[in-house]
């Protein structure tokens, strides 16, 4: 077990850091000029070659790799002559960290993952993501909750009703949902239900989860603003569930301790809701357990749309803006949620059945 899970931790290490050289080359191989964006189109060369050396773009991409390397390890290499080089920065306020001097200009630095800061704002890029990551964490449990109580109620009554309107229906639904991309999805839902159904559902297109009221008294909880971006990104996964739920179902139905628990003289409901449901929800479990780390990729595109101010949201400005840090601060949190979900999820299934370890 301890060398299936240290064999898990280096390929997650190995995914994190594959995904960090990806994201670099592409932003280096695409047209644009980080230093223009942060100074303005109209800036002389001379500013702009001093935004370069201050930023280090002025250095070969090779050098520019290993330098943000080097900042992302927790245990770096840095020129104690330098300070800022080996002490992390967050919110303008300096946090010492444990350093060991092995020459004139090399030290070895233990510290948290530096994430450099917004060519934009200015500000730690850590700092920025820690402020909006909660957004984004409660508009993917919120969909994932959703989708599982509902897609788990779809999938039982669906076996239940087998070829019945109602089952044809919701397969359907099923079908709609697994193969309408989530933007598409995020601009028909809110132009239906907050544009043309607006007066009546009373739902916004964009917001968040807390706003400044109108006289600028206080700060309200609005959780309407929730439903949409919510029920958006719960579509898929609903219909994952409801496939899921129902297909188990009809394969539990089917076994021989049902029929012997009917013939028994158990009512109806004692047989699904003590017998069947139990043994029929292990694959639903098990599917919820792995889509919450792929709607954590899936929100991108979600949040900005609704204008819901959550890692997404940010990252599509920053690519917007040219924001390289930012950017990649973004990407990385994304893949490690990704990479960590993921990981317990694999030692859960291990625990469950030791035949994954083998393989």
């Amino acid at each position: 077990m301890l060398q299936y899970i240290l064999k898990k931790i280096i390929y997650s290490i190995l995914i994190v850091w594959g995904v960090v050289t990806l994201v670099f080359i592409l932003f280096n191989l695409i047209p644009g000029d980080p230093a223009r964006m942060v100074m303005g189109q109209r800036t002389d060369e001379a500013s702009l070659a001093a935004v370069r050396r201050d930023l280090g773009l002025d250095k070969p991409i090779f050098f520019q790799y290993l330098k943000y390397i080097n900042d992302l390890l927790p245990v770096s290499i840095h020129n104690p002559k330098n300070p800022k080089s080996y002490i992390y920065l967050d919110e303008n306020v300096y946090k010492t960290n444990v350093t060991l001097k092995v020459s004139k200009s090399r030290s070895i630095v233990l510290k948290p993952p530096y994430l450099r800061r917004s060519y934009q704002s200015g500000n730690a890029v850590s700092a920025i993501i820690g402020k909006t990551l909660p957004n984004t964490f409660i508009l993917a449990i919120t969909a994932m909750i959703f989708a599982t109580i509902v897609g788990i109620g779809f999938g039982i009554f669906a076996a239940l009703a087998k070829d019945s309107w109602a089952d044809k229906a919701l397969l359907a639904f099923s079908a709609f949902g697994m193969s309408i991309p989530s933007f598409f999805a995020a601009i028909l839902f809110g132009w239906l239900f907050a544009f043309v159904l607006g007066d009546i559902t009373g739902l916004n297109l964009t917001g968040n989860l807390w706003e400044i009221d109108d006289f600028g008294e206080g700060i309200k909880l609005q959780i309407k603003n929730l439903i949409l971006p919510a029920f958006t990104l719960g579509i898929r996964p609903l219909a994952i569930v409801t496939q899921l739920s129902r297909s188990s179902m009809l394969e539990t139905l089917s076994q021989d301790y049902i029929r012997t628990a009917k013939a028994k003289g158990l009512t109806f409901t004692k047989v699904i809701w003590s017998h069947a449901l139990k043994n029929s929800l292990n694959p639903v479990v098990s599917a919820v357990s792995g889509w919450f780390a792929s709607l954590m990729a899936g929100v991108i595109f979600i949040e900005y749309i609704f204008g819901w101010k959550g890692l997404g949201y940010i990252m599509v400005n920053a690519l917007n803006s040219y924001d390289v840090p930012l950017v990649l601060g973004s990407v990385i949190t994304i893949s490690i949620v990704f990479v960590v979900v993921n990981f317990f999820v694999d030692i859960v299934y291990s625990l469950l059945d030791p035949r994954i370890r083998v393989s």
